[in-house]
């Protein structure tokens, strides 16, 4: 075999799905189909509607309501994939497992480096978006504000986001505790913020007004589009669960119900802060808005209480999501280092906790350094088309795996496949090329720096061999 060709049998070689787990190094199992579905849930809500709703108003006008609802059925899709998927490969990686058993390994990489832009920038990102809201309820309460030189990054008025630093830290040390104590903090945070915004929608649909909807599409169907980019955003999370393949205690019946359930409730949930939101004051006003939904009820709602506790309920909120991403972009790296693509390191568990702990200690430490020095436009764009990227790939291996190995057995099945597939691949395709120029840019030189690892490193070090190489 000439070297071409052996190059090309490493790169394009497949697992085994038996493969993906490893019974001599699994985590502990831990979780229920509870934890599964609020570690999905305090993944996703969180900053995405609490900060970047500010930003995506102003691309799409009253239309921000359509845009949730087209970000909402573009996650639906590959919601659907993620969880037919997660019910047949119960192993740690999420789409990284996935790819590697459907498309190769190279594709797995592709998708497992996009997996570490999607999470590991958007921890970084709701760290930024925590900050912001820190400082405002400390404006609320106190009248006094962190001076921007220690909340703000280079090039937005500071030096370093103090904030942002912090929130990493205190996630990383809960998450060095161990999974089950982890998915208990996370359960409280996740009641607390879902009561947050239940109660900002209660509280700001009393200042609804009609004419704030009008026109509805002041931007077009482009802008509408461009903000149902932005704010997939806020849809990232709802993977997280199935990164949690190997510590569930029932992963083929438990992770589909809690991937499907958690969407919907999420959807529903952004949908109705959205309307009152736009409700209550005009779109234009949101421009340049950072902690949007406070500024809504501090500007449009009589009573200073109400800020107050949206702002203590956004801090939770953006608490869960942090220490929940954080989680599932360890359980990433876990999955990669175990199959020899990135350093062993990475693999090694604690004796006492069960858990990744130099994985952990490293992953947070540099998130901790991106959210103290990377502005939060920039890191929620980029981490939207990693996000995009990796979920148009689990709906290739879908549609892959159902060719391949149709007999094996599936706890839950995409219904109406290849079409559904089909569809969740379109959307994701189409909401890329919503994003910006400088977003495709800055995702091209990712997806560069990532293949002169891959062929620099990974190829070589991957435990799974060619058999012709035997």
């Amino acid at each position: 075999m000439s070297n071409g060709q052996r190059i090309g049998a490493r790169v394009l070689r497949r697992k085994p799905i038996d493969q993906l787990t490893h019974p001599g190094s699994e985590l502990k199992r831990t979780m229920g189909v509870g934890h599964l579905t609020m570690i999905s849930i305090g993944a996703t809500l969180g900053t995405g509607i609490f900060v970047v709703l500010g930003e995506a108003v102003p691309l799409a006008g009253p239309a921000i309501v359509v845009s949730f609802v087209l970000a909402g059925i573009t996650a639906l899709f590959s919601a659907l994939s993620y969880a037919e998927l997660a019910g047949l490969i119960p192993a740690s990686g999420s789409s990284y497992s996935y790819t590697y058993a459907t498309l190769g390994e190279i594709v797995a990489w592709v998708c497992g480096w996009c997996l570490v832009l999607e999470y590991g920038v958007s921890v970084a990102a709701v760290a930024v978006g925590w900050g912001q809201y820190v400082n405002e309820l400390l404006h609320l309460v106190t009248g006094l504000r962190i001076p921007d030189v220690l909340s703000q990054p280079p090039g937005a008025g500071g030096i370093v986001n103090v904030p942002a630093v912090l929130v990493v830290v205190i996630s990383m040390l809960v998450l060095l505790g161990g999974s089950k104590g982890s998915a208990r903090t996370n359960t409280i945070l996740v009641w607390v913020k879902v009561g947050a915004l239940l109660m900002f929608c209660a509280v700001a649909f009393t200042a609804f007004k009609a004419g704030n909807l009008q026109p509805l599409f002041p931007l077009g169907l482009a802008g509408m589009s461009a903000g149902a980019a932005t704010l997939f955003f806020s849809y990232i999370g709802f993977d997280a669960a199935s990164t949690a393949g190997e510590e569930a205690k029932n992963p083929q019946r438990d992770l589909p119900r809690a991937i499907i359930l958690s969407l919907v409730v999420i959807t529903a949930l952004y949908c109705a802060v959205a309307l009152a939101a736009i409700g209550a004051m005009p779109w234009q006003s949101f421009e340049g808005t950072e902690a949007a939904l406070s500024r809504v009820l501090t500007d449009n709602v009589s009573g200073a209480i109400w800020p107050i506790l949206l702002s203590i309920g956004a801090v939770v909120a953006t608490t869960s999501v942090v220490l929940t991403v954080l989680y599932g972009q360890t359980r990433i790296l876990y999955a990669m280092s175990r199959d020899g693509l990135v350093p062993s390191v990475f693999a090694r568990l604690s004796p006492k906790t069960g858990v990744p702990f130099v994985n952990t200690l490293v992953v947070g430490s540099f998130i901790a350094v991106l959210a103290a020095l990377v502005p939060l436009g920039s890191l929620a764009d980029a981490t939207s088309i990693g996000t995009l990227f990796a979920f148009a790939l689990v709906n290739v291996a879908v549609i892959i795996l159902r060719r391949t190995e149709p007999d094996r057995q599936r706890s839950f099945r995409v219904p109406f496949s290849p079409v559904t597939p089909l569809l969740g691949l379109a959307f994701c395709v189409y909401m890329m090329f919503s994003l910006g120029l400088d977003t495709w840019i800055a995702f091209l030189a990712w997806m560069v720096l990532g293949f002169v690892i891959y062929f620099g490193y990974s190829v070589r070090k991957a435990r799974l061999a060619v058999p012709s190489d035997q």
